[in-house]
């Protein structure tokens, strides 16, 4: 188990997103992932950051 990861220890579980709207913020960089094997994951502490400032720039 990863600490802070989503859907788990009181979090609500993880939003269903389509695949560009995921992607394209990864491709251009304002969401930070890492690669494990085939896998992409976002820490949920990036996650909370890129929502964030989502939230202020809409505002």
């Amino acid at each position: 188990m990863v600490p802070g990861h989503s859907g788990r220890a009181g979090r609500p579980p993880p939003a269903k997103l389509c695949r560009p709207t995921v992607y394209d913020p990864i491709r251009s960089r304002r969401l930070p992932s890492i690669s494990i094997g085939r896998a992409r994951r976002i820490p949920a502490s990036a996650l909370d950051r890129y929502i964030r400032r989502h939230l202020e720039n809409a505002a």
